[in-house]
């Protein structure tokens, strides 16, 4: 059987989904400026394409939203909604954002992640198998989501569920967002009140109490509703990024298992390999944006009003920023990498995904130095959003 002749992507094939890589390679060399009829959307897959468009929001506001199915839906967005604002609305709430996520914050809770962790795979010791998503990546996030905004475990259940269902797509189906539902986590609303009457060390009641210099001159709090959805907001984005930080750590290591066995031999090699899973598997494949003026690339126009997708995973392998792109190396000097973004809406929660990837991956590996996958019986989840496994079975050898 040939190849076909013309280059198709579509986040939604599941077939594509399944190993998007040899279609992103196809798009980068045969059609940097891919456009979709079908879904009608532009996409760029080459790494000085996707950093060129990050970093200009003036071309590519982030109001219309970052998901393909939202900038396409026109709704209008609720205020705090942080990561689909634009200067200079975005840069006021972000630096009030800074101040209330910090180092230290994220610092201070290793202990609490590193205990969790313990809790969750010492049970698993001597077992012949276990499914990694149920019993760590499903889990991890939200607890450290708890710890940051003081929620007890009873009810994390319900914020993942919220989180979860936001992201879930019918098999081979766009999301449907018919209101701004998806930026409110009820559980939130009644949290935050009670939070207000209860006030506590964490981030929810600096949310509540900093205040800041909003565009209109005027200095206040952050209203209720804007605490519900960036609370949401997060919630949603740290769950399933990390988890799906922790399946590919599976997977990658797993088909790696000569760099896996250096890790167990040399653990300070570890943060640079999380770094490397992150740019060889990026949870968030791509980002998308609204073309607010008409734009060049590759001698076409992509003409104003349409919906562009930066595919960051194809930018993360391709051969001009690193050479052999294809190949999972922990040792590759990568420097700059766009798996969190670029520019004014780089992730804030970078430092927090990459400490609980760092935390992970040496819990695992100091009780599980080996592992293969049974891949029969691995499952990706259903979403166009973030790619990663629903459910990975692992067995210890």
């Amino acid at each position: 059987m040939t190849a076909p002749t013309t280059v198709y992507y579509d986040p939604y094939d599941l077939e594509i989904v399944k190993d998007p890589y040899p279609t992103y390679r196809r798009l980068r060399e045969e059609s940097p400026l891919y456009y979709n009829e079908k879904y009608d959307f532009y996409a760029v897959s080459r790494y000085a394409d996707c950093d060129r468009g990050l970093t200009d929001w003036q071309t590519f506001p982030s109001s219309r939203g970052g998901i393909l199915e939202l900038i396409k839906s026109g709704i209008e967005l609720p205020p705090g909604t942080l990561i689909f604002e634009d200067p200079p609305v975005h840069d006021i709430h972000r630096k009030l954002l800074v101040r209330v996520f910090t180092p230290r914050r994220i610092a201070a809770i290793e202990p609490q992640i590193r205990e969790f962790c313990a809790r969750a795979l010492d049970p698993l010791i001597g077992t012949d198998r276990f499914d990694l998503i149920a019993e760590l990546g499903a889990e991890m996030p939200m607890r450290v989501i708890g710890m940051l905004f003081g929620i007890d475990e009873e009810h994390l259940t319900t914020v993942r569920t919220h989180a979860d269902a936001n992201l879930r797509t019918e098999a081979g189906k766009p999301i449907a967002y018919e209101d701004t539902s998806h930026f409110t986590n009820e559980f939130f609303i009644d949290y935050i009140d009670w939070r207000t009457e209860h006030p506590s060390n964490d981030l929810m009641t600096d949310l509540l109490n900093a205040e800041f210099e909003d565009e209109n001159g005027v200095t206040r709090k952050l209203t209720r509703d804007e605490v519900v959805t960036y609370a949401t907001v997060v919630s949603g984005a740290g769950n399933e990024t990390t988890n799906r930080l922790i399946g590919w750590m599976g997977t990658t290591l797993a088909a790696h298992p000569e760099q896996r066995q250096e890790l167990v031999d040399d653990p300070s090699l570890i943060p640079h390999a999380i770094e490397e899973i992150l740019r060889f598997e990026a949870p968030g494949p791509h980002v998308g944006r609204y073309v607010a003026k008409d734009v060049e690339f590759h001698g076409q126009t992509v003409p104003e009003g349409s919906a562009i997708l930066f595919i960051v995973a194809s930018a993360n392998r391709d051969d001009r920023r690193y050479p052999d792109g294809d190949s999972f190396d922990i040792h590759r000097k990568i420097g700059q990498q766009l798996t969190f973004g670029v520019g004014p809406h780089y992730c804030l929660g970078a430092a927090l995904a990459r400490l609980e990837g760092r935390i992970a991956l040496e819990e695992i590996l100091k009780r599980f130095p080996r592992w293969d996958v049974d891949w029969d019986n691995a499952k990706l989840a259903q979403t166009s959003t973030v790619r990663g496994w629903e459910t990975l079975p692992i067995t210890i050898g």
